[in-house]
């Protein structure tokens, strides 16, 4: 119904959240790299990269703003608006500040990949509790694998590839992820959200609300390459901001919760890649065992979610089903 109601194809929501997650798993390596050539603290490069996003955003929305002349059939109301904006920016300021911050602590793959495979968990759980979407013993068993690889991470690193403060601060970036993509979900399922107008609001409220931590933590860095910095925040303020986040809000709002949180395992994926073939970070056997036991309980979570659709496609008449 949501896909009918916004316009937006399921076929092209589910396009936009791979180059969202492709897009995403970038934004870690660049991280540690602006980390490794200056003193930037996570709530700076949080606020920089909401900021610059920001700015990019407004460059793009205002000219087609000023273009467009037809109005919607369906508006929402201004208070559920002001509502939504806000939770989903609070949800985006732990969600990103959090990943930084475990990226810092504890490396790119292991921040990476439990922010990612802890988001499918929470996010089944709460679309079970919230939307009313079935998890079945597939997404049961998922979660129960999920849980069991973040423990593993968590409790059986023993060295310092893994850092259980860093796991700690993983785990609550994905509740911000979880919390802003319940609520997507949520809040656009009656069509009457506008994909683009969320991201540039929300990306408003995130920049307000990190501005006086960062100030305190220290805006500016010191650094030897000032240049070289430079590039990095720029391309992590329209690559994997301004670009992805743009895509996932519209994606989002018209693909079920738990799919979205199996597509976005290209984010952790790719981000692995990256830390070992990039950073030169190193893997031990129990983080490497956590990883797979982690992504392998997500995939079967992917397999149930893939069987509830099908289900769900084979009960719509048969004109809806040529729709989808």
């Amino acid at each position: 119904m949501s896909q009918a109601a916004s316009g937006l194809p399921l076929g092209r929501g589910l396009l936009y959240l791979i180059v969202a997650g492709a897009a995403w798993g970038t934004a870690g390596a660049a991280a540690s790299l602006v980390y490794r050539a200056s003193d930037m603290g996570p709530i700076a490069l949080s606020f920089w990269r909401c900021a610059g996003g920001l700015v990019l955003l407004l460059a793009v929305r205002l000219p087609r703003h000023r273009r467009r002349r037809v109005v919607p059939a369906a508006r929402e109301p201004l208070g559920r608006k002001a509502l939504r904006i806000g939770v989903t920016g609070l949800g985006l300021a732990v969600f990103q500040t959090a990943y930084f911050a475990a990226v810092e602590a504890t490396g790119l793959a292991v921040a990476t990949v439990v922010t990612l495979g802890a988001g499918p968990v929470l996010i089944a759980l709460g679309a079970r509790l919230t939307l009313g979407e079935r998890l079945g013993r597939g997404g049961s068993a998922a979660v129960a694998g999920a849980l069991g690889g973040l423990g593993v991470l968590a409790l059986g690193g023993g060295g310092a590839t893994v850092r259980p403060w860093g796991v700690v601060l993983a785990v609550v970036s994905a509740a911000g992820y979880s919390t802003m993509t319940l609520l997507t979900r949520w809040w656009g399922r009656d069509g009457r959200v506008d994909g683009s107008g969320t991201t540039v609001w929300t990306f408003a409220v995130t920049t307000v609300c990190l501005l006086p931590l960062g100030l305190a933590e220290g805006l500016v860095p010191h650094t030897a390459r000032p240049a070289h910095v430079l590039v990095l925040l720029l391309y992590i303020a329209a690559v994997p901001t301004a670009l992805a986040y743009a895509l996932f809000f519209a994606g989002a709002a018209v693909v079920r919760s738990a799919t979205v949180s199996v597509i976005m395992l290209l984010e952790p994926v790719s981000a692995a890649v990256l830390a070992v073939g990039l950073l030169g970070e190193r893997l031990t056997m129990t983080t490497l065992a956590g990883t797979l036991l982690m992504l392998g309980s997500v995939a079967g979570l992917a397999v149930a979610e893939a069987r509830s659709i099908r289900g769900d496609i084979r009960r719509l008449p048969e004109e809806e089903r040529a729709l989808v």
